[in-house]
């Protein structure tokens, strides 16, 4: 069986937790962000879980959980 490649973009902005859970960060966080209030600015630090539908085409893309 040939090695699976993984798909650059996606690992670059998914992370796998070592329970399993895939995480991601908020949309939105770079762009006109000088006039959003820091309470909001602040909440984009924040990692969050992928939903359940989309679980399975992020693992196809990260086969080896980079």
């Amino acid at each position: 069986m040939p090695k699976l490649k993984t798909h650059k973009a996606a690992a670059k902005r998914f992370s796998i937790t070592g329970t399993g859970k895939i995480m991601r960060l908020r949309q939105g966080s770079s762009h006109l962000r000088r006039n959003k209030a820091k309470r909001t600015k602040r909440s984009y630090y924040e990692m969050f879980q992928i939903s359940h539908a989309d679980e399975k085409r992020i693992k196809q893309l990260i086969p080896y959980g980079c």
